[in-house]
């Protein structure tokens, strides 16, 4: 019975990390570029009472004996699937169609990287114009520099191409390659990408290096949706039936606590 208190106990913790979980999916459901995380669990160890072999006679037996000692949380795994496409005003506002990720370089000099196409111009300490997200943030390049509005030149008339290339627009019409295009990378492994805060992810050893695309070779091109925004995946109303899922189980591991509360609270009161 104390074996089923701890047990159950486990079962509670794991299932509060799973309503954080949807309730941080539901929280961000009008995140730009966000992706629906799913909280995995696994078995902890198992504990054996009997082994197949102790019979009165000696006689194998087909099965032992064991009893599981709870669940904990294993992994939050995103689901990167393609978010809805939302049109927008803003000329700076982009979507990526495909398995790709703007490259952002942050503030301490890292090269981080986001679904988020909310970019804006920012002007710089030097007085250049630059492509950049609402943290100042610069958009980098498919040659992992910023992207700045050429000089003379407003930008407004600044215009990109569905494959992510650069041009400004002259007064009579006629469009000028800037030789830059946007910076587009895919990962062997996107569910290993380390989540930070502003929609931002982390290269690390599980999701494997940036794969730049036109130069690594086998990748599928990621289309530039301009005047568009990647909303989240989030779908509310199976995250609302997956909160009651979880939900219930909580209820159910808190009532196995009161049960086995109850069970030794009869066990100690045999005697009298």
């Amino acid at each position: 019975m104390m074996r089923a208190l701890y047990t159950a106990a486990s079962g509670m913790i794991a299932e509060q990390t799973n309503v954080d979980t949807i309730s941080n999916n539901l929280a961000n459901v009008n995140t730009n570029g966000f992706k629906t995380e799913r909280t995995e669990f696994k078995s902890l160890l198992y504990q054996t009472l009997q082994t197949k072999t102790t019979t009165a006679n000696g006689e194998n037996k087909p099965v032992g004996a064991q009893v599981g000692l709870g669940t904990r949380v294993a992994a939050t795994t995103s689901m990167y699937t393609q978010g809805a496409m939302l049109a927008s005003d803003s000329k700076t506002d982009f979507c990526l169609d495909g398995d790709g990720f703007f490259a952002i370089r942050g503030l301490d000099g890292e090269t981080y990287y986001t679904r988020n196409g909310n970019f804006t111009w920012s002007v710089t300490a030097d007085g250049r114009t630059m492509l950049a997200n609402h943290n100042g943030e610069a958009v980098l390049d498919a040659g992992g520099n910023p992207i700045y509005v050429p000089e003379g030149v407003a930008s407004n008339n600044i215009e990109v191409s569905n494959t992510g290339k650069f041009s400004y627009k002259l007064a009579n019409g006629n469009l000028v390659d800037m030789n830059q295009s946007f910076g587009i990378y895919q990962f062997n492994n996107p569910q290993g990408l380390e989540k930070l805060s502003d929609s931002l992810l982390r290269e690390t050893v599980a999701s494997g290096n940036a794969l730049q695309e036109g130069v690594a070779a086998g990748l599928s091109p990621t289309k530039v949706r301009a005047n568009y925004l990647e909303g989240s995946n989030v779908q509310v109303a199976d995250e609302m039936v997956n909160l009651i899922i979880a939900q219930r189980a909580y209820e159910l591991n808190s009532k196995a606590i009161t049960t086995s509360d109850s069970m030794l609270d009869t066990a100690n009161n045999l005697k009298r």
